[in-house]
């Protein structure tokens, strides 16, 4: 298995405390640079004003930080694209209830 779908896989155990859905499956994580020793997630919030804005990333980071060759996880916050409900996984968005008709702007 390649080190970025272990990455995912550790990041598919952290969950945003107000939603029940995974941060991966959230669509909150846009790009992994999977190199060692040090690995760089670029990744965005549902708002800027997100009240888990630090505890996400640490949870994250101590999660990754348990992957073979991995000494340090660096995060890229970015707000373009911004967040919408239509980057969440299909499979979340089931699981939510969220209709594909309510995702259109």
């Amino acid at each position: 298995m390649s080190l970025e779908q272990q990455i995912i896989e550790q990041i598919q155990t952290c969950y945003d405390p107000e939603i029940p859905v995974n941060v991966y499956d959230l669509g909150l994580v846009y790009e992994i640079e999977a190199t060692t020793p040090v690995v760089t997630i670029e990744m965005t919030f549902t708002s800027e004003s997100c009240p888990s804005a630090r505890e996400i990333p640490l949870d994250m980071r101590s999660k990754i930080l348990q992957l073979d060759g991995v000494e340090g996880v660096d995060f890229e916050i970015v707000w373009m694209p911004p967040w919408h409900p239509r980057m969440i996984s299909e499979a979340a968005r089931k699981e939510l209830g969220i209709d594909e008709d309510a995702l259109d702007d």
